[in-house]
C-alpha cells in the first residue's frame, strides 16, 4: 500500500492505508462542492469560531499531535510541539484578520461618470492541496486556514508517508465544527490528482513539493485552465559579511541548516562567507556541527533528527557521492551517527567549482555547502547564482547595511541576522524554480479569490 507510516528511527511499519477509489474521490468532490455553496455564505464570525476551535484543540492536545509527527517523519519532539503551536497561530491569524483583509475595496476613480466602483473578493470554490511530509501539520494549516477563511473548501492529497497526520487534521476540523465535506483528506493516486484537477467543480490547486511534482501539476492545471500556486525547492544563501559577529553567526548557521534534520525548503543550505572571515567561520561552524547529538527524536537531549525515511537518507548519500565525483570535497563532521534509524552523517561540502553542477543542487538533509567569496559583491553574486529563489539571510554587525545587501539578493524572503523564519504573520513563497504564488497573511488569503469589480453607474445613455 502506498500510504504507510514507517517510523524513521526504528524502521517499524506502524500502519498502512488503502488508496482511495475513484468513486471515493468523486464523492469527495461532490461533497466539497455542496459544502462550498453553503460555506461561502457563512458569516466571517462563524468561520472564525470554527478556526479558533481548531487552534484551541491543537493546543489542548499538543503532546498527542506532536507525537504523531515524530512517529511518522522523525521530527524532534520539541520541534513537533513547535509545529503544532505554529499551526494554531496560523488559524488564529485568520480569525483576527480575515474579515478586514477581505473587506471590499473602494476604487478612487478619475471621473464621477465612471460610477461608484468597488472590488470584492469572492471565494472560487473547491481547491486541491498537495502537501509534503516535512511539516505535516503546518503545510496543511497554511493553505487550509486562509482558504476556509476566504470561503473556499479544500481537498487534501498529503504525502504518502504521513497518512496518520493527514487523517488527524481531518478529524481536528470535524471536532472544530467544520461542515461535512468542507475539508477532506484523500489517499489519492497520481492518476486521481489529474481526475480532481479536471473536474469542473474544482477551481484551483496549491502544491508544496519537488520541482518534478510541481512541473507536472502545473501542466495539468494549465491544461485545465485552473489557477495554481507552487512552493518548490530552495537552496537558501546564508551570507556572512566581514563585520559579522562570528560567535552568534555560526550558532545560527548550525541551527539554520540542521533544524528538522536539514529537511527544510528554507534551511540555510549555502554558506557564503567573505574571504576575510572564511577560515574563522569554517572552524567555528565545524565545531558547532560536531556538537550535534543524533539519536532518538523523543529524547530531549537529541539535537539531530533522522531523515524522514531510509530512502530519503540513501538519496542524500548518493548525491554527496556524485558531488564528490564532480570535484567537490566532502568532510564528515562529528561523532558517527547511530546505525539505527535513517541518519545521514553531517557533511560539509567545499571546493564546489563554478563548473560543478552540484553547487546548484538542493541537499535535503544535514549537508552544508560552503563558498568562499572575495568580498561583499562576490557574496551577492554567488547568492544570486542559483536556480532557486526561496529564502536567504545576511549576517552583519550593521543591520541597516544588511538590509541594503538583502535588497540585492534575488529571493522571495531575506532576513538580516537570522536564518529564514517561518511565522504565522509573515508571507511565504519564492521565485524561479522555487515556485510562484504566496502563502499566509493577506497574500495567501487572496490567491484563490475572484477580485470582482462592481461598478454602479447611473448616468444617461449617450453616444
Amino acid at each position: 500500500m502506498a500510504y504507510t507510516t514507517i517510523n524513521p528511527y526504528t524502521g517499524e511499519t506502524l500502519k498502512s492505508f488503502a488508496d482511495a477509489s475513484d468513486a471515493e474521490v468523486r464523492d469527495a468532490i461532490s461533497k466539497a462542492h455542496d459544502a462550498f455553496l453553503a460555506w461561502k455564505e457563512t458569516p466571517f464570525a462563524e468561520r472564525g469560531r470554527i478556526l479558533q476551535n481548531a487552534a484551541d484543540i491543537l493546543r489542548k492536545n499538543s503532546d498527542g499531535y506532536a507525537k504523531l509527527l515524530t512517529l511518522e517523519m522523525g521530527k524532534l519532539f520539541s520541534e513537533a510541539k513547535a509545529e503544532v503551536e505554529l499551526s494554531a497561530k496560523i488559524f488564529e491569524y485568520y480569525v483576527r484578520n480575515a474579515e478586514a483583509l477581505l473587506k471590499p475595496q473602494t476604487l478612487p476613480v478619475f471621473d464621477p461618470a465612471e460610477g461608484d466602483a468597488i472590488v470584492v473578493h469572492d471565494p472560487l470554490g473547491v481547491l486541491l492541496a498537495i502537501e509534503p511530509w516535512n511539516f505535516p501539520y503546518y503545510q496543511i494549516a497554511r493553505i487550509l486556514a486562509p482558504q476556509l477563511a476566504a470561503g473556499n473548501t479544500l481537498l487534501l492529497k498529503h504525502a504518502s508517508n504521513v497518512p496518520q497526520s493527514a487523517a488527524a487534521f481531518q478529524d481536528l476540523m470535524k471536532q472544530a465544527g467544520l461542515p461535512d465535506g468542507a475539508f477532506r483528506n484523500l489517499y489519492a493516486t497520481r492518476a486521481q490528482i489529474e481526475l480532481i484537477i479536471n473536474d469542473d467543480r474544482v477551481q484551483g490547486v496549491a502544491l508544496t513539493g519537488s520541482e518534478a511534482a510541481g512541473s507536472m501539476v502545473a501542466a495539468q492545471a494549465g491544461k485545465a485552465l485552473k489557477k495554481s500556486t507552487l512552493e518548490l525547492g530552495g537552496a537558501d544563501a546564508f551570507v556572512v559579511l566581514a563585520d559579522a559577529d562570528l560567535e552568534k553567526t555560526t550558532k545560527w548557521a548550525v541551527v539554520g541548516r540542521h533544524w528538522n534534520g536539514g529537511q527544510v525548503c528554507v534551511s540555510s543550505k549555502r554558506m557564503i562567507v567573505v574571504d576575510a572571515v572564511y577560515d574563522d567561520f569554517l572552524g567555528r561552524y565545524r565545531k558547532g556541527v560536531a556538537g550535534l547529538v543524533a539519536g532518538d527524536p523523543f529524547d530531549p537531549t537529541t539535537t539531530l533528527a533522522p531523515l524522514s525515511s531510509q530512502s530519503a537518507a540513501d538519496e542524500v548519500k548518493d548525491k554527496i557521492r556524485e558531488a564528490v565525483k564532480l570535484g567537490a570535497k566532502a568532510e564528515q563532521v562529528g561523532p558517527p551517527v547511530p546505525n539505527q534509524g535513517a541518519f545521514v552523517q553531517p557533511t560539509i561540502l567545499t571546493d564546489l567549482a563554478q563548473d560543478n553542477p552540484a553547487r546548484y543542487w538542493e541537499f535535503f538533509g544535514p549537508i552544508s555547502m560552503l563558498f568562499r567569496a572575495k568580498d561583499e559583491d562576490d557574496a551577492v553574486r554567488i547568492a544570486n547564482d542559483s536556480p532557486f529563489g526561496l529564502g536567504g539571510s545576511v549576517f552583519t554587525s550593521d543591520p541597516a547595511h544588511g538590509a541594503d545587501v538583502a535588497k540585492r539578493i534575488s529571493s522571495g524572503m531575506v532576513f538580516v541576522n537570522h536564518p529564514t523564519k517561518v511565522e504565522a504573520d509573515l508571507p511565504f513563497g519564492g521565485i524561479r524554480r522555487s515556485g510562484y504564488g504566496r502563502e499566509l497573511i493577506g497574500l495567501g488569503l487572496k490567491e484563490f479569490v475572484n477580485h470582482k469589480l462592481i461598478d454602479v453607474v447611473d448616468i444617461d445613455a449617450r453616444f
